[in-house]
């Protein structure tokens, strides 16, 4: 007897994979919009990384910290962090970003989220006090 699954599992398994990534690029392609970048901008490669640290206010010598092992998966960490907080969700949702990015990634395009600007590595809003007329 000949058993031969291979034909099948392989194609639905590239099928699979091909609509995950087509999601991801998709849910890219959203949020970038939303951000009021170009949503083109999510496919070029290298580039939708430095649109991405622009979104996010980081600068742009971050991504040569990518090419570094390790302090790639840091980077990577807080850049997905940093996605979470512009768009004013908090920790868990980094989390999910981090473990189940194409999940949370499209929660982020398609839901209700705003992009609030990139207040990452901006300093808090400070107001001085006003001058005393004491001298």
């Amino acid at each position: 007897m000949n058993y031969n699954y291979d034909s099948g599992f392989g194609f639905g398994y590239f099928f699979f994979i091909f609509l995950i990534g087509v999601f991801s690029i998709v849910s890219l392609w959203k949020i970038f919009v939303k951000a009021g970048k170009p949503g083109w901008a999510s496919i070029v490669p290298i580039y939708n990384i430095l649109v991405e640290l622009e979104i996010i206010g980081r600068p742009w010598y971050w991504i040569l910290l990518m090419l570094v092992p390790i302090v790639n998966i840091v980077i990577a960490v807080m850049i997905m962090f940093d996605l979470a907080k512009v768009f004013g969700k908090g920790t868990g949702f980094c989390l999910g970003l981090v473990f189940l990015s194409v999940i949370f990634l499209g929660i982020l395009a398609f839901g209700d989220a705003k992009y609030l600007g990139p207040i990452s590595g901006q300093p808090t809003a400070y107001t001085p006090p006003p001058p005393s007329s004491q001298l």
